[in-house]
């Protein structure tokens, strides 16, 4: 099942947040019939102080940690969501390379996903060049999402 029909089903709602990415986890979302019964819309702050200023990241946060840190992910996923009054949210924020970048090595990308039960997030250590990392962090940020949709819905009929 793919994310659109996913939160269809269960009548969901996501907004997306995207560093790294740029954009691609959007346009992989509204690449689907029906995308538009789901997305909220989606933000790509590729920016420290656009994640601080559009997404409500805690400057603070960015300042001791860096962009590419789970915690970022996190606040990014829960931003996204609060400002676009989704029920969920999903962030990817990471270095692609070509070189390290904020002492972390090319391919570390952090994913969130934000939801009403909380918010998870992932550390990923991506090969590849550029496109790769980047597309790789689609598919993991969608799969994380779908995740925890089946998760959250198992837990509803408990």
């Amino acid at each position: 099942m793919d994310v659109v029909e996913v939160l269809r089903a269960i009548d969901g709602t996501v907004a997306v947040a995207e560093s790294l990415t740029g954009g691609l986890v959007t346009a992989r979302i509204v690449d689907v019939p029906g995308a538009s019964e789901v997305l909220m819309g989606g933000v790509v702050a590729y920016a420290p102080d656009a994640k601080s200023n559009v997404l409500g990241v805690d400057q603070g946060l960015i300042e001791r940690v860096g962009t590419v840190h789970a915690d970022v992910a996190a606040a990014m996923a829960t931003g996204v969501a609060e400002l676009m009054g989704a029920d969920w949210g999903i962030a990817t924020t990471g270095n692609a390379g070509p070189e390290p970048s904020e002492g972390k090595p090319v391919g570390r990308v952090h994913i969130g996903v934000a939801g009403p039960s909380g918010v998870v997030t992932e550390e990923l250590n991506l090969p590849g060049g550029r496109l790769e990392i980047r597309e790789q962090t689609v598919d993991a940020v969608l799969s994380l999402l779908v995740a925890r949709l089946g998760e959250e819905s198992t837990d509803d009929r408990r």
